[in-house]
């Protein structure tokens, strides 16, 4: 990334980070994403709870590695090898009543939007209500211009590469283009999108200055 690149990002995560607090939520910007993980984790008290979603971002910063370090943290992985389909979903259950969540978003605009698409809801749920504290760690690839593109973005690009990752049967994995399938495996069912809180600070968002997830 050249100095004209780092010099757009700063200045667009200045004017998204003045919209969010706005909106009564926070955010911050890190230049990089080894900063971006060392910020996050100074976040996190000794003896929380802490909600893993599936989030490529946060898994590619090297944040659940460096959070085994915080003592007395309790990881509610939903995610770890050789859960069967129940344990999984208790753990998403048990996720609504974390100490802090850490996951990303689909999209977010320049006004400050975050725009979000799941397919059975336990992350888009949690963001919104449950978590005390809901931190999210958002590459300057996710930002579009206004909620249109932010939609899109989601629909046309994040879905149908999460569905090639995932290996599932879904048309878009093998075009790589949305149809509005029904599909049993359909990603695409619950839409969020969050102007705004009423709990003063309870949305954190990190936004950083490389190209993190989908």
């Amino acid at each position: 990334m050249d100095k004209h690149q780092i010099a757009w990002n700063e200045k667009i995560a200045r004017n998204i980070i003045e919209n969010l607090e706005k909106r009564r939520m926070v955010g911050s910007y890190a230049s990089t994403a080894a900063q971006a993980r060392d910020e996050v984790f100074a976040m996190i008290p000794e003896g929380a709870s802490v909600y893993r979603c599936g989030s490529m971002t946060t898994a590619g910063i090297g944040l659940w590695e460096k959070l085994l370090e915080r003592p007395g943290v309790k990881l509610i992985n939903p995610y770890q090898p050789g859960l069967t389909h129940e344990q999984s979903f208790e753990l998403r259950r048990q996720g609504l009543l974390a100490d802090v969540m850490i996951t990303s978003s689909n999209a977010i605009t320049l006004d400050g939007k975050l725009v979000n698409l799941d397919g059975t809801g336990n992350r888009v749920s949690a963001m919104m209500f449950g978590p005390k504290k809901v931190i999210l760690v958002i590459g300057m690839n996710k930002v579009a211009p206004d909620l249109e593109s932010a939609l899109a973005r989601v629909k046309h690009y994040a879905a149908p590469v999460n569905v090639i990752r995932l290996g599932f049967k879904n048309p878009c994995g093998e075009t790589g283009t949305c149809s509005d399938c029904k599909s049993p495996q359909r990603i695409c069912n619950m839409w969020s999108i969050i102007e705004g809180h009423m709990d003063q600070g309870r949305i954190h968002v990190k936004l950083v200055g490389e190209n993190l997830g989908y």
